[in-house]
């Protein structure tokens, strides 16, 4: 087992869980309520297991193996995050999030707790995710995209937005609460979704409105090949059996 190599500007409480091979930056804190898995390297600055302002709402935050959070994140306690997650800096998230796998979180972007994230699901910088959101597996949600979740701001009241497997959400689009995005869909940019989105089908403007189903979008490289679902011509890191199913599955399509 290698030691863990934690700055002398650091603070790791005693409490704290940390794997083999982790590495802590200067100035970080790591609160007792974390678990640290093999591997992880945390920058400088970050503030890792938070007090969640409920404490009914804390316990464990558990950080899978081999992730890597970049300078000034901040992580509250309360959630889990499977291996490989992978922050840009100063990103926020809050407590009770429950991530899977090669979660990807950009720079500035701030998840605001009580959400459910599946595997290999990426946020691009500046996104806002609000509480009692319900994200799917290999979803795409690109810059400035707001998901909302009180229909009478400011109220008690929330309904979190829910997206889909493999759908994608383009940059500074606002999903509106309680909306689900269907699998496979895409959201246009600049688009205000106030209406349940059809899965494989693409919406655009503000109010969003159906424009065609996602496979009429031809791909832009001569081909004319369909550009949607997406996962039929871009498969850079995801696991080889899931691309051999994805091109198993459109085999013939074309």
């Amino acid at each position: 087992m290698t030691v863990p190599s934690i700055h002398p500007t650091a603070i790791v409480d005693g409490a704290a869980t940390l794997g083999s091979n982790v590495t802590i930056g200067p100035y970080t804190i790591i609160h007792k309520n974390v678990s640290i898995g093999d591997g992880t390297r945390i920058g400088s600055h970050c503030e890792i297991g938070y007090p969640a302002s409920n404490p009914a709402h804390g316990g464990i935050l558990a950080i899978g193996k081999n992730s890597h959070i970049r300078s000034h994140s901040v992580f509250y306690e309360g959630s889990s995050f499977g291996e490989n997650l992978v922050t840009g800096h100063r990103v926020t998230v809050r407590e009770q999030t429950l991530a899977g796998q090669n979660f990807q979180v950009g720079t500035l972007s701030d998840v605001q707790g009580h959400c459910t994230i599946g595997d290999f699901t990426k946020l691009h910088s500046n996104v806002h995710i609000g509480q009692e959101s319900r994200i799917g597996n290999c979803v795409w949600i690109f810059p400035y995209v707001v998901l909302t979740n009180d229909p009478h701001p400011p109220s008690e009241l929330r309904m979190g937005v829910v997206v889909e497997d493999f759908a994608a959400i383009a940059t500074m689009s606002v999903i509106l609460p309680g909306v689900t995005v269907g699998r496979g869909a895409l959201i246009a940019a600049h688009s205000s979704v106030s209406r349940d989105v059809a899965p494989d089908s693409v919406v655009a403007g503000s109010p969003a409105k159906y424009v065609c189903d996602a496979n009429a979008i031809k791909m832009k490289d001569g081909t004319g090949a369909p550009a949607y679902p997406w996962r039929r011509h871009f498969h850079r890191g995801y696991p080889s059996d899931w691309v051999v199913q994805w091109i198993h599955e459109f085999h013939g399509r074309d």
